[in-house]
């Protein structure tokens, strides 16, 4: 995988992001993201939109203390 440039989690203007966006974010590999949302173990719960998980950018900025 590709190194991706992701904006600062402040200059987010989505509601939403992707799973490997929001792992960036949370320090935390996409696998365990994609455990938590299977289990509902996770301090964050996805929505699920086409089939995909989008995670609440709001959630995250509370979680990462922005």
């Amino acid at each position: 995988m590709a190194d991706v440039n992701y904006p600062c989690i402040e200059e987010v203007t989505s509601p939403n992001v992707g799973t490997d966006q929001a792992a960036h974010y949370l320090g935390r590999k996409q696998t365990t993201l994609r455990i938590w949302a299977c289990k509902g173990t996770g301090p964050i719960e996805p929505r699920r939109m086409n089939g995909r998980l989008a995670w609440p950018v709001a959630k995250i900025r509370e979680l990462v203390g922005v």
